[in-house]
């Protein structure tokens, strides 16, 4: 979805403020950082900065990584005492290792070729220090893949800022590199109670099964503490930690 991220960036920060609680989900991942006794912390999709000002208000030492350099502007704007880095998840340098790096949103899902994920999870694991946590979520694929097997048309619509959006979304099964599947979307916004269309989008999304992951993450190295299944915004989801022995 590369135009959600750069050209339709505002109407990311708009519609997903709308799908999803980011106070709790700063709390879902924040529980799991403590656990660990990790405080400096690097976020993988770092966004438009959700959970930034979550994390930095809490104490917490915080960078974010993201791809987007528009994602990037607007967390830089609402998170002005934020550390914010334009970077490939698949490779990356940071100047010192941390102790807990998330990917959440499911972004492992834009990760198409099994070398790409192998790719980010050695990367992840040269970034962490020893006994670091490596925490992510995914699309069940054994939920999720069956559901769409046949065309689905999904919609969601989103008030903020006291204007009205909605996305259209067509989902597809593509598996050209797994358990993928082809997204479509068209956004609207309301004006003078019509419609108008600001844009659309196309992506190939990628799901997986808890075996595949399992098996990325014991070839890197990583042990895996816990797999926990997560109520989620659109898709089946599990949210694994693993850590670096």
């Amino acid at each position: 979805m590369e135009k959600l991220y750069t050209d339709l960036a505002e109407v990311y920060e708009a519609m997903y403020k709308t799908f999803i609680n980011y106070h709790d989900e700063y709390n879902f991942y924040n529980k799991i950082i403590k656990r660990f006794n990790a405080t400096h912390l690097l976020e993988i999709g770092s966004g438009t900065g959700n959970l930034a000002s979550y994390f930095i208000k809490n104490g917490v030492t915080y960078s974010g990584l993201d791809y987007s350099k528009e994602m990037i502007s607007i967390a830089q704007k609402k998170v002005p005492n934020g550390k914010f880095i334009k970077g490939d998840m698949r490779s990356f340098h940071l100047k010192q290792p941390v102790q807990a790096i998330i990917m959440t949103g499911r972004t492992i899902s834009y990760l198409l070729p099994n070398i790409d994920v192998k790719s980010t999870f050695n990367t992840i694991y040269e970034n962490l220090k020893e006994q670091g946590i490596f925490c992510f979520d995914f699309i069940d694929a054994r939920a999720f893949i069956p559901e769409i097997s046949k065309e689905k048309k999904v919609i969601h619509t989103a008030m903020y800022n006291g204007t009205k959006y909605c996305r259209e979304s067509i989902w597809n099964l593509n598996l050209k590199y797994g358990m993928d599947f082809l997204w479509y979307s068209k956004y609207f916004k309301e004006v003078e109670n019509e419609w108008i269309e600001i844009g659309e989008d196309t992506s190939i999304i990628r799901a997986f099964s808890r075996e595949e992951i399992e098996i990325f993450l014991t070839l890197t190295g990583f042990e895996i503490k816990d797999i926990i299944k997560k109520e989620s915004y659109a898709f089946p989801t599990y949210v694994v930690i693993a850590q670096k022995p």
